[in-house]
């Protein structure tokens, strides 16, 4: 009989022509050098991965971006230096999901105990990755762990929808009353079918259908983009207490839409449209007015940009967003994610 781990490696190297990418189907990678100037910016000797615009700290989304990227420039003992911090540091919960902040400022670290969805997919799926590419069952084992609690605690019926709590805590009634709150950017898509293979459920193949859904209906304000944060409470509003805007969280859904193969034209031409500003700079956008408010300069944003014109137009990238120089932390990893696909997919675009 097929072992549970062998079962799982052959499942998501079904899976490598849609989504997976094993390091044995890959044909392009991270770029050396990239990683390189990557790690040397943002990853600490003690595995975090530092969060430069925001107080240097550490959060489990960034942890989990760290192992995928470590996985994309095959690089297992980097990919281990991180893991060893994020399961030392941010596993600390008794549901089996990581906290999600880890401050270097304060003692202890973790000041607040709650979890980030995303950031415990990400981590899920750079641990199925790297197992299946490596042969290593324990990472196996742990990415099942972690989504078993996924599905237990974070992903949840309501109102006829199946969605992505942010957090286990607070986003739901009656914490909140208008919950339940959603992030749609918390949806990392390419990796829900890897979740289905570590924790078999239909409601993962919901999960995936009913955010799709609900990125097709919110069409906020004059641009008709999504919110970063949305209440899902009648129907789909930007929620109370955050500002009504595309931002910062949102902007990079046209690329996990991309990156997971995900063909709906009209869907990532108007993210497109919406979030480009009259000079073609990518912006965050204030709902409400349609206006710009940041503007995005940094080929990290403008990345999502050039991988949606590529995705729908065949548009070379430019020079620009091929060169990596890290500035910061996210828009770098959005870099790095864009050029690793297109790399990939897309290297007519190259």
């Amino acid at each position: 009989m097929m072992s549970w781990a062998k079962m799982l490696t052959a499942g998501l190297a079904c899976l490598a022509t849609f989504v997976c990418q094993p390091a044995s189907a890959q044909t392009a990678r991270i770029d050396p050098a990239a990683w390189s100037a990557y790690k040397a910016k943002f990853l600490d000797v003690s595995g975090r991965i530092i969060d430069n615009a925001n107080g240097d700290i550490s959060h489990s989304e960034g942890q989990g971006y760290g192992m995928w990227l470590a996985y994309l420039a095959n690089e297992p003992a980097n990919f281990e230096q991180i893991w060893y911090f994020t399961r030392t540091e941010l596993l600390l919960r008794d549901d089996g999901l990581a906290v999600w902040k880890w401050d270097p400022s304060t003692r202890p670290h973790v000041t607040d105990a709650n979890n980030a969805s995303d950031g415990d997919m990400l981590i899920a799926y750079a641990l199925a990755l790297a197992g299946s590419a490596w042969h290593n069952q324990a990472y196996l084992e742990a990415a099942a762990k972690i989504a078993n609690a996924l599905l237990a605690h974070a992903v949840v019926k309501s109102g006829g929808h199946t969605i992505l709590l942010p957090g286990v805590e607070g986003f739901n009634a009656p914490a909140r009353r208008d919950g339940p709150v959603i992030n749609p950017s918390y949806w990392v898509y390419e990796a829900i079918p890897v979740m289905a293979l570590l924790a078999p459920s239909d409601a993962w193949q919901a999960l995936t259908n009913d955010g799709l859904a609900l990125l097709r209906v919110m069409q906020f304000g004059p641009r008709k983009l999504p919110a970063d944060w949305v209440s899902l409470h009648r129907q789909p509003v930007p929620a109370e207490g955050f500002d009504a805007e595309f931002g910062y969280n949102a902007l990079r859904i046209p690329l996990y839409l991309a990156r997971a193969g995900i063909s709906d034209k009209d869907l990532l031409r108007r993210l497109q449209s919406g979030m480009t500003s009259e000079d073609g700079t990518p912006a965050t956008i204030d709902l409400k007015t349609g206006r710009p408010k940041d503007a995005l300069p940094d080929p990290g944003y403008r990345i999502v940009n050039d991988v949606m014109a590529c995705v729908t137009n065949g548009t070379k990238l430019p020079a620009s967003s091929r060169q990596f120089a890290p500035s910061l932390y996210y828009p770098s990893t959005l870099q790095l994610l864009g050029l690793a696909f297109v790399g990939e997919k897309h290297p007519e675009c190259l």
